[in-house]
């Protein structure tokens, strides 16, 4: 067939070098009828504090302990921790010459989990708090890492929040978690090693590089100020998903300077009022950190470029999400709309939140 190739309309793959995988991206899909699954809406009139949450202050939780009565940020051990600090030790055989230990392997995992509130009040979402308020988290945030890297033996401290009842979210009270855990889990230690080899062939960060050809291209910035850009990921798999990545190479939370400690909060609040003004509804994701394990081993400092992840499922509307099924899970990931026209849509959207208007 002759004429020239277009990325609006033709298909294509991407590649992810953090991640040293394909996307299959189909945007002449965009169009096709929708009679499938509807998500139901969050609702916009929660109160300011609930006698029946778990979380509000002063309330007993399911397991017994009561909250106390925090005006900021409160940080507890989840009463249903998925790892746990005391266990009997798993020791797999040594031998590897029969097929059950070459293809049945297991290893004992320790840790802690923490909750961590970012307000008392029961009806705000990081997109309606005041940019002090989200640097407060940040603090928290800081302080935990700080407190796990100098009092645990554990090697990496996953931060992240499940926003919205639709990625599994089972209190709609403002939070976070943090999993800590004495392995490095499968997506940071993937990303050590694309980040080490793509060093070791090229002899620069990859993210470093990534954040100039962003700057250079401009089409899939969505927002950036002195110390962070946020932007739609050439590779992208959620049709809105984004990457706020750190402008100069800096490792961790416990190397931000206090300004960048502010433009970070000052970019999470416009990303996530973006966000929510798309479809006008409490915009659901999962949001995560990647930064430098608490306890680091050989160049992991060097190699780590601070950044974060938000993976939203909203495609067509606040009720309608992708699917991750099919030829996504047998296959590899598939995206209709490209990550460029997703950027044009969310730079679109006004950063003076809808409810606020």
């Amino acid at each position: 067939m002759t004429g020239t190739f277009d990325f609006n309309n033709n298909s294509h793959r991407r590649y992810n070098p953090l991640s040293d995988s394909w996307v299959l991206v189909s945007p002449h899909r965009t169009q096709r009828p929708w009679q499938g699954q509807q998500e139901k809406t969050s609702s916009d009139s929660l109160p300011d504090y609930d006698a029946t949450c778990y979380l509000c202050p002063g309330n007993t939780r399911a397991t017994g302990p009561v909250n106390p009565k925090y005006e900021s940020t409160f940080v507890f051990v989840n009463d249903y921790a998925a790892v746990k600090v005391d266990q009997p030790p798993y020791e797999p055989s040594e031998s590897d010459k029969d097929m059950k230990s070459r293809l049945l392997k297991a290893q004992g995992t320790r840790g802690t989990c923490f909750v961590i509130c970012f307000s008392p009040k029961h009806n705000v979402t990081l997109p309606l708090m005041r940019v002090p308020e989200i640097e407060y988290v940040l603090d928290t945030w800081t302080s935990l890492y700080y407190k796990m890297k100098t009092e645990t033996p554990f090697r990496y401290l996953q931060i992240f929040e499940n926003k919205g009842a639709v990625m599994g979210c089972s209190n709609p009270h403002p939070h976070c978690q943090a999993w800590c855990t004495e392995s490095l889990p499968f997506e940071p230690a993937q990303e050590f090693r694309s980040l080490r080899s793509y060093t070791a062939k090229h002899g620069t960060c990859l993210l470093c590089d990534y954040a100039s050809v962003e700057q250079q291209e401009a089409s899939r910035i969505v927002l950036q100020n002195d110390s962070f850009m946020a932007l739609v990921p050439f590779w992208a798999v959620w049709p809105f998903e984004t990457m706020i990545l750190a402008q100069s190479h800096t490792a961790s939370l416990l190397d931000f300077t206090p300004k960048q400690k502010n433009d970070l909060a000052d970019l999470m609040q416009k990303l996530t009022i973006r966000y929510d003004n798309l479809f006008q509804t409490s915009f659901p994701y999962s949001m995560g950190l990647h930064q430098a394990p608490i306890n680091p081993v050989a160049d992991e400092v060097d190699l780590s470029h601070f950044h974060m992840h938000f993976y939203p499922p909203l495609l067509r509307g606040a009720t309608v999400r992708k699917f991750l099924v099919g030829f996504e899970m047998l296959g590899e990931p598939q995206r209709d709309l490209t990550a460029e026209q997703a950027a044009d849509r969310i730079r679109a959207v006004d950063e003076v939140h809808y409810l606020l208007k």
